[in-house]
């Protein structure tokens, strides 16, 4: 409950009445309880001076008794209004209704509307979203090791990857038997869609894994993730099939010494944009610069795309406690695409990775 007393004291502070939560990772985050709702209904009320409740849809109930919950859980069923059926759980707590605070980044304008109709003499300008971020920048060490194992199986994936990794086996058999063992070792869950991208094929830095065939002398890109206990790994490897060409291995020995090199620089009190600016000048320097289009990296914890951005025009402070992938590329259509990648935390005096495989050239024979 330490999380939600962190909400009620925002809402004290900023004179907002309730918060309605509806991310269902941050719901996860406040409470323990998970769940994907797709169409349906799932919220977290929580109030200034009064215990919180959930809503969800009548399937999930148990379910949430289950994780411990021990506060109000109320179910609708699917031909039920949900947005009433919440309107009328607050108001009969008689708690005023002038100021709700609501996550910004999250609300559907359909959701809001139906909200709008519920409690048409409020203000819905209170927005919870950047509190929200603030609370999961800093991660615990409970938090930390979570991560750590989550790494750990992401080290695992990568041995699965690269043994599957042979000329003639398409990008998309490679995903499929790494995931398999480990779902063998009862992984379950990928953090994101794993991608394997062969050769010219790993220049698109956003494709999707597909039917391409793995050829002689060429780069393989592995970006790939696992779940542990809600929270998830992040990292990138390239490795090689045979003996690619000079220009390929000249923009894999580019990206790794910018990878090392502001993994290595990164410690509490410097900004992000520093430490962006790192890896940056690393692959100017070499030529390469107009390659590297997008951001050194993101936050991660419970999902792999968190607050902050690593990146140009982010002059936040790093803090102990961070966590982050440093993960710069080079992209050459047409030629090959690198990138090496580990999320980090961030120590007392500089930053630990969550993952540890080799990331000097691996060459698959």
């Amino acid at each position: 409950m330490e999380k939600i007393e962190q909400i009620q004291k925002w809402l004290a502070e900023n004179k907002g009445d309730f918060a309605l939560i509806s991310d269902p990772m941050t719901i996860q985050y406040l409470t323990g309880f998970y769940s994907d709702p797709i169409e349906r209904v799932l919220m977290l009320v929580v109030f200034k001076h009064q215990d919180p409740f959930i809503f969800a849809p009548a399937l999930e109930v148990e379910a949430i008794k289950d994780t411990g919950w021990t506060n109000p859980v109320y179910g609708y069923l699917d031909h039920e209004n949900p947005w009433k059926m919440i309107a009328d759980q607050i108001s009969v707590r008689e708690v005023d209704e002038k100021e709700i605070a609501i996550e910004k980044a999250n609300l559907p304008v359909d959701r809001l509307e139906a909200l709008q109709a519920q409690f048409p003499a409020s203000s819905f300008s209170l927005n919870l979203t950047p509190e929200l971020e603030k609370m999961r920048l800093i991660k615990s060490a409970d938090e930390i090791e979570k991560l750590k194992i989550a790494g750990k199986w992401a080290d695992f994936a990568f041995q699965k990857g690269f043994e599957a990794a042979r000329i003639g086996v398409s990008e998309q058999q490679v995903a499929a038997d790494l995931e398999y063992a480990l779902k063998g070792e009862g992984i379950m869950q990928m953090s994101f869609d794993t991608l394997v991208q062969a050769g010219a094929h790993a220049a698109e830095p956003h494709g999707a894994t597909g039917a391409n065939k793995i050829q002689n002398n060429e780069l393989v890109l592995f970006d790939l993730g696992t779940v542990w206990d809600g929270y998830i790994s992040d990292a990138s490897r390239t490795v090689a099939i045979g003996k690619p060409d000079d220009k390929s291995l000249d923009i894999y020995k580019v990206c790794l010494e910018a990878q090392l090199t502001a993994q290595a620089a990164a410690k509490p009190g410097m900004k992000a944009s520093d430490l962006d600016k790192i890896a940056r000048d690393v692959i100017d320097k070499a030529g390469y610069g107009e390659y590297f289009i997008h951001r050194l990296g993101h936050g991660m914890g419970m999902s792999e795309h968190e607050f902050p951005s690593i990146m140009e025009g982010n002059d936040m402070l790093l803090q102990p406690g961070m966590c982050f992938s440093i993960e710069p590329g080079i992209y050459i259509p047409g030629v090959a695409g690198v990138r090496i990648e580990d999320c980090v935390y961030i120590t007392e005096n500089g930053a630990e990775p969550f993952t540890h495989t080799s990331k000097e050239l691996t060459v698959v024979d």
